[in-house]
């Protein structure tokens, strides 16, 4: 990609799926979150939005995460995976790419973000669980781009509970995420 034709404004939206909100791991604050999300999406002029999707086997539960959090989820396929219809919606006619990834954090979106986005594009993060890989994707993505602009837009984020989402967002302020 050009440098004329770089992405400026980016959202990336985190795990928006069926499980985390409705499903085994979801709880009311993620529940919450889904109108903030959707409203992001909508208007948020974004050139383009990268949207993950935590993907797992049927053999989650034999995996070191699915032994330390025996709670199958977000297995390839099933509804659980899917994301939430109206972040669905949402998306609609909207500029964006998914990635598929195994686990908390995404190296491929990282490396998307470096080839596709400007320098000084603004990055903006949203999604579930903060304290889980929205602070995952937001980590690898400042140690691939440790100059781009990053920023947690808190009210569009949930955590596992109230406490662990704020205690996230003060571990990425430490590392130069700005959360708003």
């Amino acid at each position: 990609m050009s440098s004329d034709n770089m992405y400026s404004k980016v959202l990336v939206v985190i795990d928006m799926q069926n499980d985390f909100i409705t499903g085994p791991l979801g709880n009311e604050e993620c529940v919450e979150a889904v109108s903030k999300v959707c409203r992001t999406i909508e208007h948020g002029d974004y050139d383009f939005i990268y949207v993950t999707m935590d993907t797992h086997g049927k053999d989650y539960l034999s995996t070191q995460e699915g032994v330390n959090l025996p709670v199958e989820h977000c297995i390839l396929g099933t509804e659980g995976w899917q994301l939430v219809p109206e972040v669905q919606e949402a998306l609609g006619s909207k500029k964006f790419r998914a990635f598929v990834k195994g686990t908390f954090g995404s190296i491929d979106l990282a490396e998307a973000i470096a080839q596709e986005c400007s320098p000084d594009a603004e990055i903006n993060f949203i999604g579930v669980c903060t304290d889980i890989c929205v602070i995952s994707n937001a980590m690898v993505v400042k140690a691939r781009n440790p100059e781009m602009r990053l920023s947690v837009l808190s009210k569009a984020c949930a955590g596992t509970s109230k406490e662990n989402h704020e205690a996230a967002l003060t571990a990425m302020r430490s590392c130069q995420i700005m959360t708003v």
